[in-house]
């Protein structure tokens, strides 16, 4: 796959790509109308376009509004025209994108609306066809460009079920998919989807599918394990769970276990475009280190915090005001190395002193430790190694929600979970983990393993964090004491400026290097993992 090999390259020298040589492309602004009744018909059609369109340049970008939940896609536009010399020329309508690209398909394939499903499988037969995916109300339209019919899904599953109909897409078309990757084109269901992931896999002609990973849908998880277990070692799925049948944590849990990679969300844009493009020449990532790997600093009789940005810097509040008035570590989605490595430099050019990147989430793509088999770990973390070493990154982030739920349950790491760490990446200052409170903490050869104690709701009141944190501080007497937080994507820096200002002192908020650092200092945390009559199956895996 040549988006994956690119990654290679980066380690040896910057890359100039095919997007370095082709200067010119062109540009779509879109609304947020995603309605199935509605917008959907149309971006669909588009998405697939671009799918096609990017398979040999880059050639077709999409800017989103601003409140789209990834939020870069105007910073990036920008990023490619300052950095790269991309010189962009708009396109309005469907009208005009099909007037330029539409000799990139050759033919379209029909959907039902009717039958939700339908909508992957069309994907799945634009990649390995080259087609168009299109409702019936748009035929006139894609004709009109001198497109011919190549499948139409209008009556073939009427009446099926979801694992019935990607029964049937597996025995059609799962042989010609790639196997290095899958697409799991889930997310939002009902009157309104948002598969804008989808350029994505039509370009890497991937096996599209939502198919459930709850124990309550056997037919649909026996069909997901056979998928998995036929990718290729190593191989990522992409996309994001079915809001409308399962959880994000039985989704995790599941790949985890053939030893895969998670990377999402289902509407992750201009992925087809942003792959061909590298580091821009001479670039070189180096993070706002405050300590050495080797320095060690002594912890004072007072609370440290820490805060750290999880859920990919892509979809948090980097681009909002305040970032940069607080030390803040930002969990960075490593492989974007691999398939969209501007976005990466784009936000290196345009952090501050204050913000420091980290390696995650718990390894070269989001991924549950407590359930990776044994012989997969090593060669993982090897990967996820190099990443953090272009990263310059000395922090990994750990977290294991298979038998909690969002931010509530047991996040905690085992014993050998946590040995298996320590022995593959013998380089880091430390370690973090959970997303909601968690207990696992260690100390090993002045590496620390930390956990959250608190989790930063953006819809709690600020004086209500700031009384929770208080409390915390008022429980946890011995000094020091390392309070680590956890920020939910959209929390505002601004805000959380006022809550620091309302705790209890001593407390000082350090960069989390720092934090780590303080932390082996002085051990007055307890050494804890996964206790064996915690639940460990929580969402009903083994």
């Amino acid at each position: 796959m040549r988006c994956a090999l690119l990654f290679f390259a980066l380690l040896l020298a910057p890359l100039l790509t095919a997007a370095e040589n082709a200067r010119s492309a062109f540009v779509m602004h879109w609304d947020g109308q995603w309605q199935v009744a509605g917008g959907l018909p149309e971006k669909v059609l588009l998405v697939s376009l671009q799918g096609l369109a990017n398979r040999a340049a880059p050639q077709l970008y999409v800017v989103h509004p601003r409140d789209f939940q990834w939020e870069i896609t105007e910073p990036l536009f920008d990023f490619y025209q300052r950095k790269h010399g991309v010189r962009f020329t708009g396109l309005k309508t469907a009208e005009e994108a099909l007037s330029r690209f539409a000799g990139a398909a050759k033919g379209y394939v029909v959907w039902d609306p009717a039958v939700p499903a339908t909508l992957n499988v069309a994907f799945t037969i634009a990649g390995l066809e080259d087609a168009l995916v299109v409702t019936a109300g748009l035929v006139p339209l894609v004709e009109k460009h001198g497109l011919k019919p190549i499948d139409d899904l209008r009556g073939r599953y009427t009446g099926q079920t979801d694992a019935q109909i990607y029964g049937d897409a597996v025995r059609r078309y799962w042989a010609r998919c790639t196997h290095d990757s899958i697409m799991l084109m889930g997310g939002h269901a009902g009157a309104v989807r948002q598969p804008a992931m989808g350029d994505w896999g039509v370009r890497q002609r991937m096996f599209f599918q939502d198919l459930s990973a709850n124990p309550k849908h056997p037919e649909e998880l026996a069909l997901a394990q056979k998928l998995l277990s036929e990718l290729n070692p190593g191989a990522t799925v992409f996309g994001w769970h079915s809001y409308a049948k399962d959880t994000e944590e039985q989704w995790t849990t599941l790949l985890s276990g053939y030893g895969l990679k998670m990377e999402g969300l289902h509407n992750l844009p201009n992925l087809s475009f942003n792959c061909q493009f590298g580091f821009t020449p001479g670039f070189k990532f180096t993070n706002s280190h405050r300590v050495a790997r080797d320095a060690k600093l002594t912890a004072a009789a007072k609370v440290y915090l820490s805060f750290v940005q999880s859920d990919s810097i892509g979809i948090g509040v980097w681009t909002k005001p305040g970032r940069g008035k607080l030390p803040f570590a930002w969990q960075v989605t490593m492989n974007w190395t691999k398939f969209s490595p501007a976005a990466l430099e784009y936000f290196h050019e345009s952090a501050t002193p204050n913000d420091y990147f980290i390696g995650g989430l718990s390894g070269p793509g989001y991924m549950y430790p407590n359930h990776i088999p044994a012989d997969r770990f090593p060669l993982l973390m090897k990967e996820a190694r190099e990443l953090m070493a272009v990263l310059d990154e000395h922090v990994m982030e750990i977290m294991d929600n298979s038998a909690a739920d969002g931010n509530v349950g047991n996040a905690d790491l085992t014993k050998e979970t946590v040995d298996r760490y320590y022995e593959a990446f013998p380089d880091v200052i430390g370690f973090i983990n959970g997303y909601g409170p968690a207990r696992t903490r260690d100390l090993r050869d002045t590496r620390p393993l930390i956990s959250y104690d608190y989790y930063i709701d953006p819809r709690r009141p600020r004086t209500e964090v700031a009384a929770d944190l208080n409390e915390l501080i008022a429980l946890n007497a011995t000094r020091p004491y390392f309070l680590l937080v956890h920020v939910r994507e959209s929390n505002d820096v601004n805000s959380l400026v006022e809550v620091v200002k309302q705790l209890d002192g001593p407390v000082e908020v350090v960069p989390l290097d720092v934090f780590l650092k303080l932390a082996a200092s002085k051990k007055t945390y307890t050494t804890r993992y996964q206790d064996p009559d915690d639940p460990k199956h929580f969402h009903g895996y083994k």
